[in-house]
């Protein structure tokens, strides 16, 4: 399809005076385009489809305000494109005709599709974030606040045994497809009672080694399937290794099964390992979904990070939609998040976070990087030292930067000064003293458990070690929580989120496709937004009431962004 971009577009005057017939007062649709206008243009999203003759592509603006009003009521495809045929407010909003026959359900998956496959989800946020600072309803250089959730796969929980036998059945109902005749000379009769039916209907073995017997029933079938399909001499077999389903069977086999003295054994965690959560695959159908815990919950799938604006007077407003993987440490997207809204000028001076994403590092590289103070507890000395009033921490050590030399509380000074790299790549000084010196120290119960070997001290660099060490004395005032305590609202958009929109659930497989999802629903808080603001002037402006489409006419609390 050829795009031919429009910018905007006007309600015909037969849509209006029907529109206006039936809802006199108006609805949130008609108010969102009285005071919106044409929100989206086409040339936003010109990138997103190729320039070449062919059929006229359908206003990438209208779908993508159609993706938006979908999310907000929670419709299929089906049901919102039958909504812009028959609806006479959704029609008023798009700016169609009362004949105007819409279009086919599968154009609203195409379109996101192109979006995930351009990378360009965030345009639908960042344009209805641009008109907030256009309205002058977010503060250059206010306060923001970040917070996390998880969000649970659209996948079933598997057991080990279940993955790979669901794994090996998908891959080969989807060789079957494509080449019945190649995988019936290949295979058995008695693979067909196998793997006819999904695993989760079998009554699987309960004994141990009943399990184990199955589990090396499926890895040889499936090693033996993988074993044809790398044949070098079968053409055939070269065009199967492309199909995704057969590249996920690969990695779940090397990741479940392994090969010792020739034997194909089923891994053990005791002995042969299991891959960590951050690599290991939970299902053939969400091969990006991943395992993660968070205090003493546990589930499979992603995390959602949203950043919003938390000023007194001014409405909440989402600025940045983060989505990754569910074993993705917090800490990881405090740079990320920065970086994000840097490129847009839209950086506060204040950030209020969690202590998942502060430490040492983000606390000077906000500030140097960013000029963004990152306003969050500290994560505290877990140390016996420290834990014991009576023991030397590394708080009880003196550190002369200059001369790289450190000095214990009995005066003693260090004979080591090592620069070093923890696994973020992040320079660590190894710090340790002589061994002479701790052996016959009087005070060495107090400063290290070990019987023969001297103290050692971890610090990281200069910068970090001061900053870490004041946000942990000023994290104890009352100053600091009182301030702190406004990160508590985006608490609230969360739990309104995931009762309202089920933010907790993922509709689609995939990283790309869930992202759009969250972003998608953070639009939906937007344009209620703008619907809320009325006719007060711009320096008088604040959220009296947030509407949602989808409950047209309810007043909600003025935290509530979804």
């Amino acid at each position: 399809m050829t795009l031919h971009p429009k910018n905007y577009w006007e309600v015909p005057q037969v849509t209006v005076k029907v529109a206006r017939a039936s809802f006199p007062k108006g609805n949130v649709y008609m108010k969102m385009y009285d005071q919106l206008g044409t929100l989206y243009k086409d040339k936003d999203f010109v990138d997103v489809f190729p320039v070449r003759c062919g059929q006229s592509a359908i206003s990438p603006a209208r779908l993508a305000l159609i993706t938006i009003m979908q999310f907000a009521e929670g419709l299929t495809d089906r049901q919102a494109a039958d909504a812009v045929r028959s609806r006479i407010d959704w029609k008023y909003a798009l700016g169609l005709n009362l004949t105007d026959s819409g279009f086919d359900a599968t154009v609203l998956s195409e379109f996101r599709g192109r979006l995930c496959q351009n990378k360009a989800s965030n345009k639908l946020l960042d344009v209805m974030v641009s008109h907030f600072f256009e309205q002058k309803l977010i503060k250059t250089r206010g306060k923001q606040r970040t917070d996390s959730t998880q969000v649970v796969a659209a996948i079933r929980q598997v057991n080990r045994l279940e993955l790979v036998g669901e794994t090996l059945r998908a891959t080969l109902n989807q060789i079957a497809n494509l080449a019945p005749e190649w995988l019936q000379e290949i295979i058995s009769e008695d693979w067909f009672d196998r793997y006819s039916e999904r695993f989760e209907n079998y009554r699987l073995p309960k004994e141990k080694t009943k399990r184990e017997e199955m589990a090396l029933l499926i890895g040889r079938d499936g090693h033996h399937l993988l074993e044809k399909l790398w044949r070098e001499d079968d053409p055939q077999a070269e065009k199967l290794r492309q199909i995704e389903s057969v590249a996920t069977l690969r990695r779940v086999w090397i990741q479940q099964y392994v090969f010792i003295e020739g034997r194909l054994l089923w891994r053990k965690k005791e002995k042969t390992g299991l891959p960590p959560n951050s690599i290991s695959i939970e299902s053939p159908y969400d091969t990006e979904a991943r395992k993660g815990k968070k205090r003493e919950k546990t589930w499979t799938g992603y995390k959602v990070h949203l950043t919003e604006t938390c000023d007194p007077d001014t409405p909440n407003i989402i600025t940045n939609v983060e989505t990754t993987v569910a074993t993705t440490p917090d800490g990881v997207l405090t740079p990320l998040i920065h970086h994000k809204l840097a490129e847009k000028n839209w950086l506060p001076s204040e950030h209020y976070v969690d202590a998942a994403y502060v430490d040492s590092y983000q606390l000077v590289e906000s500030h140097q990087a960013h000029q963004v103070e990152l306003i969050g507890p500290a994560a505290v000395d877990v140390s016996w030292q420290s834990k014991l009033n009576t023991g030397f921490d590394v708080s009880a050590f003196f550190i002369d930067w200059d001369k790289k030399i450190a000095q214990c509380p009995q005066g003693r000074l260090s004979r080591l000064w090592r620069i070093e790299y923890d696994k973020s790549k992040h320079p660590v000084i190894q710090v340790e003293f002589d061994r002479q010196h701790c052996t016959f120290c009087p005070e060495r119960t107090r400063c290290t458990k070990s019987v023969k070997a001297p103290r050692k001290l971890k610090l990281r660099p200069r910068d970090e070690y001061e900053s870490l060490k004041a946000r942990r004395q000023e994290q104890k005032t009352k100053e600091f929580k009182k301030k702190y305590s406004c990160r508590a609202g985006i608490e609230g958009t969360i739990s309104q989120g995931v009762r309202k929109l089920d933010l907790r659930r993922t509709r689609y497989s995939g990283l790309a496709k869930t992202h759009l999802q969250h972003i998608a629903t953070a639009c939906c808080s937007e344009f209620s937004s703008f619907l809320c603001i009325g006719q007060m002037g711009y320096q008088k402006r604040r959220l009296a009431q947030v509407l949602l489409p989808a409950y047209a006419g309810s007043t909600l609390n003025q935290s509530w962004l979804f």
